[in-house]
């Protein structure tokens, strides 16, 4: 059975905590999403993901007036792009050292905090989403140096990176990363090379899209036959055997899948407790794996990560 907890940037943490994205869909229902996350503490959920352009900062408000000092719940934001509520998408990149600074400043400032303990940076070199153009296309270490410059300062804990390829995240590995991002699911195994890395290095593994993508083209785990049929067997649904798996794939899995639903949210925590026999691990891990990549222009779908 897949433990409960993890280690994770100097804390343990439930291994499956909440991502904060979906908050935005309870703009007009702040009430709701603001119970939602005290229900998220009440499971022993101590793991939050969000960013300043999650609803146009509209998660990291609801966010602020939820979560106590005395919850320990670690909030980790990320940065590599800002809100923009004007453009054709809802955000724009960010990628640029000053950007960057100015993205934690943004975070600090709405979740009402002097110090973010994880903060991840969005790169744009693999999976699916946007590629950057222009003077969006950044070198990793001029990014990692003002990541580190704001660690130094107190300003940020630990850094994380998202969407980065294997050989930046080795690249990376002299600044001291604490996780990584990246699209990955049973039926997206792209990164398995990256996640024996980040056993070995004792980073997290935080994956977003867990079961599968949103985007035209992406597998979805839930559709797959043998993880139905282990669902059925087991009596719970297809969503929690494919979050299940994740956690069962490799220790340092942490799961942050988002909802807006109570009862959604309580079978997410759920998950953490399913067990598999030999049979249906072997169905599972015989799912074929197909990549994630899938390229999102500047007109076309938002980024969901």
């Amino acid at each position: 059975m897949s433990t409960p907890t993890a280690p994770f940037a100097g804390r343990t943490v439930l291994r499956v905590g909440y991502g904060a994205l979906q908050l935005e869909r309870l703009h007009d229902r702040r009430g709701e999403a603001v119970a939602l996350l005290r229900r998220a503490v009440e499971l022993g959920v101590n793991h939050v993901d969000t960013a300043e352009f999650y609803g146009f900062g509209f998660a990291n408000d609801v966010i602020r007036e939820a979560l106590r000092p005395e919850d320990g719940v670690l909030v980790v934001t990320k940065v590599g792009a800002d809100p923009d509520p004007g453009g054709r998408m809802p955000l724009r990149l960010a990628q640029r050292p000053e950007q960057l600074r100015a993205s934690v400043e943004d975070n600090l400032r709405s979740l009402g905090v002097d110090h973010l303990p994880v903060v991840n940076l969005r790169r744009l070199d693999t999976g699916p989403g946007l590629r950057p153009e222009g003077d969006q296309v950044v070198d990793l270490d001029d990014q990692l140096a003002v990541m580190t410059a704001l660690r130094d300062e107190g300003k940020i804990g630990a850094i994380g990176l998202s969407s980065v390829t294997l050989a930046g995240l080795r690249r990376a590995l002299p600044a001291g990363i604490a996780c990584v991002q990246n699209a990955y699911s049973l039926v997206s195994r792209d990164d398995e090379d990256m996640l024996r890395l980040c056993v070995a290095e004792g980073i997290a593994w935080v994956p977003f899209f867990p079961l599968g993508g949103n985007f035209p083209g992406m597998p979805k785990v839930i559709e797959e036959p043998a993880v139905r049929a282990v669902a059925e067997s087991l009596g719970v649904t297809p969503a929690q055997v494919g979050l299940a798996w994740l956690l069962h794939h490799a220790p340092n899995v942490l799961l942050i899948p988002g909802t807006t639903d109570a009862a959604h949210l309580e079978a997410n925590v759920a998950a953490s407790k399913i067990t598999f026999d030999a049979a249906a691990l072997a169905a599972l891990d015989a799912v074929e794996s197909r990549s994630s990549e899938v390229p999102i222009g500047p007109t076309g779908d938002k980024d969901r990560s």
